[in-house]
């Protein structure tokens, strides 16, 4: 299978002297590339959900693997601490499984894939010109579909200790649909840095370990008490209040929110210039 260079637009062929400048015409060329993807959105369901039934092909239980898997592990983990630090298990172990969900599934195994999502798309990359906003999508996708039956987990935990806030759980959505465009952002931004520098995927998983124990996951930011100064300046745990806090029961405040949406915006200017000056180079680095 041979390599299929990008072409350039015609809008990147245009006259240097004449045209707009060159910064212009990659950011039009890349938002032609991502109006493009989203056209497409149903190439991109259709790749996602073939990527789940190839993972888990000639498999029992299939995804639901690990649907088991994040169950035992909540139950050892919430049992466990909770001893250990004398919590009440009705009030934490609730906390702990939606916690622990939300970051594997909504932010960690995202990120982690962003990074590979051209890379591990680089035969159909080489063999077909299609938008390579599809990569992103195609790995948001797929992650929905394990979200969905992940988050069984933390309501089952809900109905055991009786746990149900009606109405509030509703503003997890916006939350929720925030993730999803975070999640398009960062595959155009980790993605192609990922594929011209390969050694960024491990830096990434490693950043993300340590994230994981500064962030309110396992533990409670109330327990910080006056020493949360410094909790505001973690971008995930905005980006982790806006989905967790209404299914607690909890409306996150302005500034949480006001910070979240800053996150998001950061991330997209960020992911629109590289992709923008990383498109045309994306077939040969892959």
């Amino acid at each position: 299978m041979s390599a299929m260079p990008d072409i350039p637009d015609r809008s990147e062929c245009a006259d240097p002297v004449l045209g707009p400048p060159r910064p212009v015409r990659r950011l039009v060329s890349a938002l032609r590339d991502i109006a493009g993807g989203l056209a497409m959105w149903r190439l991109a369901v259709s790749l996602g959900w073939l990527d789940i039934r190839l993972r888990y092909r000639g498999s029992a239980l299939g995804p639901f693997w690990l649907t088991l898997s994040t169950a035992i592990m909540i139950g050892a983990m919430g049992l466990i601490y909770g001893r250990l630090f004398h919590m009440d298990l009705a009030r934490y172990l609730p906390y702990l499984a939606l916690s622990m969900t939300l970051w594997q599934v909504g932010i960690g195994t995202i990120l982690t894939e962003a990074c590979t999502c051209f890379i591990d798309a680089e035969r159909m990359i080489r063999a077909v010109r299609l938008p390579y906003f599809l990569q992103p999508m195609r790995v948001m996708v797929r992650n929905a579909v394990v979200f969905g039956h992940n988050i069984v987990v933390p309501l089952g935990v809900f109905v055991i200790f009786g746990v149900w806030h009606g109405a509030t759980m509703l503003l997890a959505l916006p939350g929720i649909a925030l993730w999803l465009v975070n999640g398009l952002a960062a595959g155009l931004l980790l993605g192609c840095f990922c594929a011209r520098f390969r050694d960024v995927p491990p830096i990434v998983t490693s950043g993300l370990q340590l994230a994981f124990y500064v962030t309110p996951v396992m533990w409670s930011a109330s327990q910080l008490r006056g020493h949360g100064w410094w909790l505001p300046l973690n971008p995930f745990y905005p980006l982790l209040e806006v989905v967790r806090g209404p299914l607690l029961g909890q409306v996150p405040a302005a500034p949480i929110w006001a910070e979240a949406v800053s996150c998001s915006v950061l991330l997209w200017l960020g992911g629109l210039f590289v992709f923008s000056r990383s498109r045309t180079q994306l077939a040969f680095w892959v």
